[in-house]
């Protein structure tokens, strides 16, 4: 077993280190709404009253395309290239509360995928900074799939 720090690609996105990661979220304490990220402000009303809280970690899979070619640096910061990119599929997943998260899913291919899966949210390993660190990021995958990697 290796000694490698690992890492969110973002703090306040979700727990981290945990054995039942959440993505982290705000409700406004005006309207109610519940947004992701977690946003000071409401997007609905513009109240600063926003508390932090955990999503739920399922869904159902709302609709989901292909990245077909890699995407442009920045934003993207993957350690691949145009000549090793591989195809990766993209989906919005709608969490108990009606929240559609848009994430990365982990089965890249398409015919395996089916509009209403259920989906379970995991970490998994992103990129590797250059000091050897390794970045996370979460996805979701099926929910019968055995896709915790990180």
């Amino acid at each position: 077993m290796t000694n490698t720090k690992t890492i969110p690609v973002a703090e306040d996105l979700f727990t981290w280190p945990s054995d039942d990661p959440r993505l982290i979220g705000s409700q406004c304490a005006d309207c109610g709404l519940v947004a992701f990220p977690a946003a000071d402000l409401c997007a609905r009303c513009g109240s600063g009253k926003t508390d932090r809280r955990t999503l739920a970690n399922e869904g159902t899979l709302w609709t989901f395309t292909t990245q077909g070619f890699r995407p442009p640096t920045p934003p993207y910061n993957g350690n691949d290239t145009a000549e090793t990119f591989q195809p990766y599929t993209v989906g919005y997943v709608e969490l108990a509360d009606g929240l559609l998260v848009e994430a990365r899913l982990t089965e890249p291919d398409p015919e395996a995928l089916t509009i209403g899966q259920r989906m379970r949210m995991v970490v998994l390993p992103y990129s590797v900074a250059d000091d050897g660190t390794q970045i996370l990021t979460f996805a979701f995958a099926p929910a019968g799939a055995v896709a915790e990697e990180a």
